[in-house]
C-alpha cells in the first residue's frame, strides 16, 4: 500500500482534563478507523496544526502508540503508522490464538467467582453499550474494550506468560485495523454473550467452545480484507 502524509480538515481538540490523553484518543481513533492508513507517514507538525496543540502532547501520544505497536519511529526519519499485518502473519496470529485462548477461557470459567464475574460483566456491558454519533470513535472504543475483555480472560486464567505473549502481539489492535466495519463489532457482541453465558454457568467446556467459535468466526470475518 502506498504511503501518504496526513491531511484533512482541522480537528482541533476540546481541552480535556488530560490534554495528552485527549490527543492520544484522537490519534488512536484515526489509526483504528484507517483515517491514518497503515504505513502512512505521521508528521508531528501536521498533527500540531490539525489538533491545535503543542508538540509535547503529540509526542507523548505517539510514544504511547509506539508502545502499543500501532506506530513506528525511525531515528532521523520520524513516525509512521505500523504496516498492516500480512496474510501469513494473520494466519499465524489466529493459529496462536486458537492454541491459547480457548483453554484460557476454560480455566477462567473453572475459577470464576462473583467478583470476577462482575468484572467481566462490566467489560461486556461496556462494549454492548458503546454508542454515540461518531462511528470512528465507537469503533476505536470497541477495539480497546475488546482487547481488555480478552486480556482479562487471560489474567483470570492465571498464566502470566500466555497473557504477556498475546499482549506483545498487539493482536486486537492489528485485527481491528483490517476492516473498519460494523460487522466486526456487531457479530463479536453475540459471541461475547456466549462466552459470558459460559462464565455465568461456571462451565469450562462451554467457555472453551464459545471462545473457540469466537476466534474462528473472527478470522472468517476478516479474511476478505486480504482479497
Amino acid at each position: 500500500m502506498a504511503t501518504s502524509d496526513i491531511h484533512g480538515e482541522n480537528t482541533a481538540l476540546a481541552r480535556p482534563a488530560s490534554l495528552a490523553g485527549g490527543v492520544y484518543e484522537a490519534i488512536f481513533a484515526q489509526l483504528m478507523s484507517l483515517k491514518i492508513a497503515p504505513g502512512a507517514r505521521i508528521t508531528v507538525d501536521s498533527l500540531v496544526r490539525e489538533m491545535n496543540v503543542s508538540q509535547t502532547p503529540i509526542r507523548e501520544a505517539l510514544g504511547r502508540l509506539e508502545g502499543e505497536g500501532l506506530v513506528l519511529r525511525t531515528h532521523l526519519v520520524g513516525y509512521r503508522a505500523t504496516p498492516q499485518i500480512t496474510r501469513n502473519g494473520f494466519d499465524e496470529l489466529y493459529e496462536l490464538r486458537l492454541a491459547l485462548e480457548p483453554d484460557a477461557a476454560a480455566k477462567t470459567a473453572a475459577g470464576m467467582d462473583d467478583a470476577r464475574l462482575s468484572a467481566m460483566r462490566t467489560l461486556a456491558s461496556g462494549m454492548a453499550g458503546n454508542a454515540g454519533a461518531d462511528e470512528q470513535l465507537r469503533y476505536s472504543d470497541f477495539a480497546r474494550q475488546d482487547a481488555e475483555f480478552h486480556d482479562r480472560v487471560l489474567q483470570f486464567a492465571g498464566n502470566g506468560l500466555i497473557r504477556e505473549t498475546l499482549r506483545l502481539q498487539h493482536a486486537h489492535f492489528h485485527i481491528f485495523r483490517l476492516m473498519f466495519h460494523w460487522r466486526v463489532t456487531a457479530e463479536a457482541l453475540d459471541e461475547h454473550d456466549a462466552i459470558m453465558t459460559a462464565f455465568e454457568q461456571r462451565s469450562p467446556e462451554a467457555a472453551r467452545e464459545a471462545m473457540r467459535r469466537h476466534i474462528i468466526n473472527s478470522r472468517a470475518r476478516l479474511l476478505p480484507a486480504f482479497d
